[in-house]
């Protein structure tokens, strides 16, 4: 039976080849999504090993953040920005839980998760989600949430004003276009929590300071921040 099935799978992958998101390849039987090419090759900054990372440097001296890392890092052409560009521009979801997952082996390993109390994706707005169908960073939360085992809260921090796109902005400006545009709903979801803050790519980290300034606010909150890529400028 099981040789039938492959046969038929073999034949199915003829005329609809599957292929990987991230390079472009065909895939293997047993590969899904991403090919195992990319798997190995895909440069990990190991930030969550380091304190003083990159990512974690951003934040000197603009919000008080625990720790920060990102999984890789988001240059032109590479293979992470194929997958996160797949994921957001072109619909292709399962993508966003399995990088999600990829990517918390190594923080729970490494003990980076280990005090995290729950995990809360950087808001679209509502009208913004409606439009795409999804939040990318709902999803990644939610593979790290299925390693981690820490919940997934996608209501308390909203964002309220629309915000037109980052690209090409400078820093300055990036910072200013997400000042004052995120609120918390309930106060009581979060206070006392070391909260896990999740993006899809931080690049000035404006806008991971303007969440992570919310939830400053509330009584003894602490807040981390991960997200799959790290674009410098």
């Amino acid at each position: 039976m099981n040789f039938l099935y492959d046969l038929w799978d073999d034949f199915i992958s003829l005329l609809f080849p599957r292929l990987c998101y991230g390079c472009g390849n065909h895939l293997l039987r047993n590969e899904k999504l991403i090919c195992t090419e990319c798997y190995v090759v895909i440069p990990r900054t190991n930030y969550h090993l380091i304190n003083d990372n990159p990512v974690a440097q951003l934040f000197w001296g603009r919000c008080k953040i625990e720790k920060a890392a990102a999984f890789s890092y988001y240059n032109k052409g590479s293979r992470i920005r194929n997958l996160i560009h797949n994921l957001k521009y072109k619909g292709i979801t399962e993508l966003g839980c399995e990088l999600g997952r990829i990517y918390a082996l190594s923080l729970h390993a490494s003990g980076f998760t280990g005090d995290i109390d729950m995990i809360i994706p950087v808001p679209l707005h509502p009208a913004k989600k409606r439009k795409r169908g999804f939040n990318q960073s709902d999803l990644i939360s939610q593979g790290i949430s299925e390693v981690t085992g820490s919940p997934v809260d996608t209501t308390t921090l909203t964002r309220v004003t629309v915000t037109a796109t980052q690209t090409k902005r400078s820093r300055y400006d990036r910072w200013t276009n997400v000042e004052d545009v995120f609120r918390i709903s309930n106060p009581d979801n979060v206070r006392g929590k070391h909260v896990l803050l999740v993006d899809d790519v931080i690049t000035t980290g404006s806008t991971i300071e303007s969440c992570a300034n919310e939830l400053l606010k509330i009584e003894d909150v602490r807040v981390s921040v991960v997200a799959l890529a790290f674009a410098a400028i």
